[in-house]
């Protein structure tokens, strides 16, 4: 397991360097670059949502319903992707997320109202929850180097894709904001004709998943803080991806500029800088110092002038960055859970305020003005903090040393109390 809070368990790769991340089979390449393009979809919109408004004839809150149909789906079917992967296998979990995606992301290049789109968002939604969840089993279990190089490699898929993500966005959506959407499809069949060529049939666990094992997964009390926080940090982190952009109010080659530069941020941090501050400060000391600094960007970014909410923005990503990569080991390491089921458990909880995130900032913006959302999402953020603080002892906890006793089909241990 990972030692979440005490930096790298032995064995793992912190320390080695990019090569020891990039000499991996070409199973993992195939699903990581899957990754990246499913983790496009995210901050795809994000340069076009004032288009996709002037386009569809919509306010700001109903375009912002693009991310909650997204993120909400997400949330609830993160209780299927066990028991759906833990059936059909980790492989063919993959190509139905992936064919989900390609099917939803091209309808919704054919939306002729906001409503349609919003709908399209959410089968899409399914779709990559199904695909995401599951390729980190897929990367964690087959990557060489150990567990804290598969973390690594994936935080790097999420890095890269949450920046070209507004890049393609701004680049096609310039034309027309369907044209992104289009896109979208395009390379996600592309990921999975890799992943049909390249990701072999793995056997089946021995132990199907029920629906309720993430549940009873968040019964672990480290788990359900990590859970907790993190939900409380999602608020903040989508309030910046869905609300910012109509603050910003920029052409989609601007905004897509500076989202691109967010996320390079995003994955510089999350891959090179959080591994080694980790090494030297503890893991929880970074994440609640990361979610302190987080509050007063988003604050800064809600008083300030234009010039300032961009910088604010990009700065942003680097917070981000760090507290992606300290969560994602959190929740797979700090209980005994196997890893996809703790993983579901706690994408569970967190992906509700994701879904929150971009419906309520609009709305208080309409009951005050456009400070307020942001003061709320510093406090979202200084609460995810308070968690860390207050749980540290549960989060600390090593989780029980266990014997591995036969793999799942992603790859991933099964463990025996």
């Amino acid at each position: 397991m990972i030692n979440s809070t005490e930096g790298p368990a032995e064995g793992d790769t912190f320390d080695a360097g990019a090569g020891g991340i990039l000499r991996q089979p070409r199973a993992v390449w195939a699903t990581a670059g899957a990754s990246v393009v499913a983790f496009m979809g995210i901050g795809l919109v994000d340069p076009i949502l004032p288009s996709i408004a002037r386009g569809l004839d919509a306010t700001p809150g109903q375009v912002s319903l693009l991310f909650t149909s997204y993120f909400l789906i997400t949330a609830v079917a993160m209780l299927l992707t066990g028991f759906v992967s833990s059936r059909i296998g980790g492989r063919r979990t993959l190509l139905l997320g992936l064919a989900l995606v390609v099917v939803f992301a091209g309808l919704a290049g054919t939306s002729g109202s906001v409503g349609e789109l919003v709908g399209f968002r959410a089968g899409w939604g399914l779709g990559n929850a199904l695909f995401v969840s599951t390729a980190l089993a897929v990367i964690v279990g087959a990557a060489a180097g150990g567990s804290a190089a598969a973390i690594l490699l994936y935080e790097s898929a999420l890095g890269l894709g949450m920046a070209c993500g507004p890049l393609l966005g701004a680049l096609l959506g310039n034309a027309s904001w369907r044209y992104p959407f289009f896109g979208t499809a395009f390379l996600m069949a592309v990921g999975f004709l890799c992943i049909t060529a390249f990701l072999k049939e793995q056997p089946k666990p021995a132990r199907k998943t029920s629906l309720l094992d993430p549940l009873r997964a968040l019964g672990h009390g480290g788990l359900a803080s990590a859970a907790a926080s993190a939900f409380f940090y999602n608020y903040t982190f989508f309030t910046v991806l869905a609300f910012t952009p109509f603050v910003l109010n920029m052409t989609p080659y601007r905004s897509g500029a500076v989202f691109f530069c967010w996320g390079l941020l995003l994955a510089v941090f999350s891959v090179i800088v959080a591994p080694r501050m980790q090494a030297r400060f503890g893991s929880l000391k970074v994440l609640g110092g990361s979610l302190v600094l987080l509050a007063a960007d988003v604050l800064v970014l809600g008083y300030g002038d234009h010039t300032t909410a961009v910088v604010c923005t990009v700065l942003s990503g680097a917070f981000i960055g760090v507290n992606n990569t300290v969560y994602t080991e959190l929740a797979l390491g700090v209980s005994d859970a196997p890893r996809p089921v703790a993983s579901a458990g706690y994408n569970f909880v967190r992906w509700f305020a994701a879904a929150a995130a971009p419906y309520f900032a609009p709305k208080i913006e309409e009951w005050s003005d456009r400070r307020v959302p942001f003061v709320v999402a510093a406090v979202t953020a200084l609460l995810g903090a308070a968690v860390v603080y207050v749980r540290r002892d549960a989060l600390t906890r090593k989780a029980e040393e266990l014997e591995p006793v036969h793999a799942t089909e992603d790859g991933v241990a099964v463990f025996a109390n």
